[in-house]
C-alpha cells in the first residue's frame, strides 16, 4: 500500500530548504513590484482592461487544466459585468460559466476575507448548479463523505486505470480542513507568495470534496497572490502557465503527494512556474507600455484620426510591411491622403522610411 504525505507522523508541518527558495523568492518578489509600477504607469482604462482579460484567462484556463472547455466570450462578459466594467458586445453567461466567475472574483477581490468552511461551501456549489459533475451526482457545497469508497486520482480506460492518489478518509475531513483554515487565515510568518505555494498543495492533498478540487485550490493560491501583491486588480495568470505545464504539474503533485513533509522540489516547480508567468506578462505589457509612453509624450502633437489609428495598429503589432496602399485601405481614404499623412508623420519624426524606395517604400515606428 502506498504511503502518503499524510501518512506521515509530522503531517501537516510542511519543511523545505530555505537557501533553495530565497533566491526563486526575491526574484518574484522583484518582478511583481517592477510589473506594479509598470500598471500604474497605465492608467485606469489599461488597468481595468488588463484585470478583465487576466481574470477572463484564469477561468477559461483553470477549467482546461481539468479537460473542461468554457465559451470565451461568455466568460468574458460575467467577468466584465461583475466588475461594473462597461464593455462593448456582452454576451449572456449560462449558469455554469457564472458559477465559476463568482468564485474567482470572491477569491481575488475579496482577497482579505478569512476563508472559512461556508466560503468553500458555497465556492464548490457555484461550480456545481446542477448538483452533478457531467452525469454523475455529487454531494455539493459539503465535504465528500465514504459512500463511493476512497477518493481516488486515477486515471486510463476502465479495467487498466492507474491510481495516482488517494486522498485522506472522509472521516478525517472535518479536522483536516480546520487545520487548514486556521494556518491559512492565521499564519502571516510565512512570505505570502509562498504561502499560495503550500496552501495550492495542502488544500489539494486533503481533496475535500466530490469534485472540483483543482479548480478551488488554484482559487484559494489566487487568492494568496492577490494578498501578496495588495492588490485586487490581476496583471498576471498562473493558471494559464500552469495549463501550459499542465503534465508537469500533475507530475510534481503526484510526486510531492507520494513522498515526505520535505516539499522544496514543490515549492520550487510552484515558483518558477510564477516566474514564468510573469515573464509572459511583462512581454505582452511592454507594447502597451510603449504605446502609453509615447501618447504622453506627444499630447501636444497635432494628428488626425487617421494617422491615430494606424499609429495605434503599429504599436499593436501591424502584419507585414506598412506602405502607403496599405495605409489607405485600413484608414478608407485616398492614396493622394495616405501620402500625405505618412509624409506629416515623417516629418514629425514619428515614422521613418525603411530600407528601400519606390513603390515598394514601407514605413515603421521612429524609434
Amino acid at each position: 500500500m502506498t504511503k502518503y504525505i499524510y501518512n506521515r507522523s509530522s503531517w501537516p508541518d510542511f519543511t523545505w530548504n530555505h537557501e533553495a527558495i530565497v533566491p526563486i523568492l526575491s526574484n518574484i518578489r522583484h518582478k511583481q513590484g517592477r510589473l506594479k509600477g509598470i500598471m500604474e504607469v497605465l492608467g485606469f482604462a489599461l488597468r481595468n482592461e488588463t484585470t478583465l482579460e487576466t481574470l477572463t484567462l484564469d477561468v477559461l484556463k483553470s477549467t482546461e487544466i481539468e479537460g473542461g472547455i468554457l465559451d470565451p466570450g461568455q466568460v468574458r462578459s460575467s467577468v466584465a459585468r461583475r466588475l461594473g466594467m462597461d464593455v462593448a458586445g456582452l454576451v449572456p453567461a449560462d449558469r455554469h460559466v457564472e458559477g465559476i466567475v463568482e468564485m474567482m472574483l470572491d477569491a481575488t477581490q475579496n482577497y482579505n476575507v478569512p476563508l472559512d468552511k461556508d466560503r468553500l461551501f458555497g465556492w464548490h456549489a457555484a461550480l456545481f448548479p446542477t448538483g452533478r459533475s457531467g452525469m454523475h451526482k455529487i454531494i455539493v457545497g459539503n465535504w465528500r463523505d465514504n459512500e463511493k469508497g476512497p477518493m481516488q486520482v486515477v486515471s486510463g480506460a476502465m479495467g487498466k486505470e492507474k491510481v495516482h492518489y488517494e486522498a485522506p478518509d472522509a472521516g478525517s475531513l472535518e479536522k483536516e480542513m480546520n487545520l487548514f483554515l486556521e494556518w491559512f487565515n492565521t499564519n502571516n510568518a510565512i512570505d505570502a507568495v509562498l504561502k499560495s505555494a503550500i496552501a495550492h498543495l495542502w488544500f489539494v492533498t486533503v481533496h475535500p470534496f466530490d469534485d472540483g478540487n483543482g479548480r478551488i485550490a488554484r482559487a484559494i493560491a489566487d487568492m494568496q497572490l492577490a494578498k501578496a501583491d495588495g492588490d485586487r486588480q490581476r496583471f498576471y495568470s498562473m493558471s494559464a502557465q500552469i495549463r501550459l505545464e499542465r503534465n508537469a504539474y500533475y507530475e510534481i503533485l503526484e510526486r510531492t503527494q507520494q513522498g515526505e513533509l520535505d516539499i522544496t522540489g514543490w515549492l520550487e516547480w510552484f515558483l518558477n512556474c510564477l516566474d514564468r508567468a510573469l515573464n509572459v506578462t511583462d512581454d505582452s505589457l511592454k507594447p502597451v507600455l510603449s504605446k502609453t509612453q509615447f501618447w504622453d509624450r506627444h499630447t501636444q502633437t497635432p494628428v488626425n484620426e487617421r494617422q491615430r489609428l494606424m499609429i495605434n495598429k503599429l504599436f499593436d503589432g501591424f502584419t507585414g510591411k506598412l506602405t502607403s496602399s496599405k495605409w489607405a485601405k485600413i484608414a478608407k481614404c485616398s492614396a493622394d491622403s495616405a501620402l500625405r499623412d505618412i509624409n506629416d508623420l515623417v516629418q514629425k519624426e514619428i515614422l521613418q522610411k525603411e530600407p528601400g524606395g519606390g513603390r515598394s517604400t514601407s514605413y515603421i515606428l521612429k524609434e
